[in-house]
Order: structure tokens, then C-alpha cells, then sequence
């Protein structure tokens, strides 16, 4: 099978393929390593599509659901994004890092471990509406620039607290002294980077996120996930004419398309786009102004004056 960066050199051999009008929503199981616009462009690239989107982003880091919108269902990403989100995540105690997960520089280390009825019993703290500062390398602007851009550039990142909702905050597991495994149901704005590390700043412990997947995304959840080498294997089907990419996808049972919406011109989305050539279309002929026109053109002109 073709690697994913392949795609786009097939298509662009010939000519550069059409765009097609695909609206509707494509729920991407990211994988780790991943960036979040390189997923949408493999997916705006696979369908053709003329305008794509996703509903949050996800860290090169984290894995899991990532909805990407087509066509006139980014006009919905705003209240995709107002739902709720899950997460399921590994933090490591013992060490602080300025990025708030393992690709970070460590700043601090503590010899203290936490068990687990001491976790427990602090969950209660961070559920309902709280106060969270975003971490330092997050998307939060201040006067217009990224606060992971300043700090990168090294400059001092300094952020307000800002109210967050957590739903639901559970310890699932302690797998050894170093790590917890806990699940969380966030409200928009919400960190799980930040979690961790306020849970390791109470646990004076220290503490930051080994491992993150999202499992859903307001009413997206792991169901609906497909991986983009299952998506790329369904393209080279519907490119070989067994049937087409949304056809095909919905019949893996990953995606609901009736309840999901994806359509082209009213109906389901055609095989992928091939390059062909462009019909020549005649063009408009402008016809001469009457003498009449200009003569009421220039009086209207004279008033303006």
C-alpha cells in the first residue's frame, strides 16, 4: 500500500484535480506524531474537497478523535466545538516540564509519590467550574501573538486563570508508583495538561502528561473513528471503481453518513476526483452600451460631482 504523502504525488502527476462540493463531517482517529492540519489536509486531499476544517485541535502527542468538517459543515465546527470533550490520560509523577507533558524540558523533580487514596481523595478539588491557567506552550493569544510562539522565542509567559468546566475527573488505574491512569470529560478551554500539572502541584509531587487520547468530541465519539490508513486503503477501492470513498466508508460502520450529513450535490460523494481536463467554456460577450446608457451614465455622473 502507498504511504499517505503518496497520495498527492499520484494525483499531481497529470493535471491538478478538481475540486469537488463534499459537505459533511469525517471522524479521524489521529495517531501520535501526528499534526492536526497535516490530518486535514490528507483528508481534504483524499475527497477532493474544496473547504475543510477540524473541531480542536490535537498535539502532535495526543492520539484519537479528531472531527474533520467538509464543505459547509465547517459553518457547524463552532458548536461541535462548544460540546463536551473525553479524554483518557497517563500522568508521571516526579517531574514538572515547562511544556506540561513529555515533550517538554524538565524544571523540576520531587522524590514523593503519590498512592492511590491520596489521588482520590484530591479529584473532588478540580471537578465543577474551576480556575485554570493555561499552560505556557498552549494556542492562548496575548496581544496577538501565541503564547507558544513567545515562549519558544523565550520570553516570559505570564497567563491569567480563566474559568474552566470539568465534568467528570476518575482515577482508573496506578500501574506502578511513577504513573496514573485517570479519564476526564472537559468543557471547552479546559487543559488536561493543566490537570496534571495542578494535580502534582497539590500532590507536591510534581507532575506531567505521558499519554493522551481524546475519545469524543461533543457527539463524536470512538464509533465513529476511522484511521487514515483505513481511509487511504477505502480511496484506492473507490479509485479501482468498487464502489465510491463515501459508500465505501459507510459501510465499514465507522461513520454514519444519514445521521453525519456527508452529501455531494445532494447525493453521496462520487469516487475520488481524477484529474481531467477542463472543458473550454466560451466566454462572455460584453455587449456595447447604447447610446441612450451613456448619455444617463453621464448625467448621473454630473450629479455625483
Amino acid at each position: 500500500m502507498a504511504s499517505i504523502d503518496a497520495i498527492g504525488d499520484e494525483r499531481g502527476a497529470a493535471r491538478k484535480p478538481q475540486k469537488q462540493d463534499v459537505h459533511g463531517w469525517v471522524i479521524i482517529d489521529k495517531p501520535v506524531g501526528m499534526t492536526s492540519t497535516f490530518a486535514v489536509s490528507v483528508v481534504k486531499r483524499l475527497f477532493c474537497a474544496k473547504r475543510a476544517g477540524h473541531a480542536g485541535t490535537l498535539d502532535p502527542l495526543a492520539s484519537g478523535c479528531l472531527p474533520i468538517a467538509l464543505g459547509e459543515a465547517t459553518k457547524t465546527v463552532p458548536f461541535v466545538m462548544e460540546g463536551r470533550k473525553s479524554y483518557r490520560f497517563t500522568v508521571r509523577w516526579g517531574e514538572q516540564r515547562d511544556t506540561d507533558d513529555a515533550e517538554g524540558r524538565v524544571i523540576e523533580t520531587s522524590p514523593q509519590r503519590p498512592d492511590a487514596a491520596a489521588i482520590a481523595a484530591l479529584l473532588p478539588r478540580f471537578l465543577g467550574t474551576i480556575a485554570q491557567v493555561p499552560p505556557r506552550f498552549s494556542a492562548v493569544k496575548i496581544e496577538g501573538e501565541r503564547a507558544y510562539d513567545l515562549a519558544r522565542d523565550g520570553e516570559a509567559v505570564e497567563l491569567e486563570p480563566r474559568p474552566v468546566t470539568i465534568y467528570r475527573l476518575e482515577l482508573v488505574e496506578t500501574p506502578d508508583a511513577d504513573h496514573a491512569l485517570f479519564e476526564a470529560e472537559c468543557g471547552k478551554g479546559a487543559y488536561v495538561r493543566g490537570l496534571a500539572r495542578d494535580m502534582g502541584r497539590a500532590l507536591a509531587c510534581w507532575g506531567h502528561v505521558s499519554a493522551l487520547r481524546r475519545t469524543a468530541v461533543g457527539p463524536f465519539g470512538e464509533p465513529d473513528m476511522i484511521s487514515l490508513a483505513e481511509l487511504q486503503a477505502l480511496w484506492h477501492r473507490a479509485a479501482a471503481g468498487e464502489a465510491s470513498l463515501a459508500d465505501a466508508l459507510e459501510r465499514t460502520g465507522r461513520s454514519d453518513f444519514a445521521r453525519h450529513g456527508l452529501r455531494h450535490h445532494g447525493r453521496k460523494a462520487d469516487r475520488p476526483c481524477r484529474s481531467r481536463p477542463r472543458r473550454n467554456r466560451p466566454q462572455a460577450r460584453v455587449q456595447p452600451r447604447r447610446p441612450d446608457q451613456q448619455r444617463r451614465r453621464k448625467k448621473r455622473l454630473t450629479r455625483c460631482r
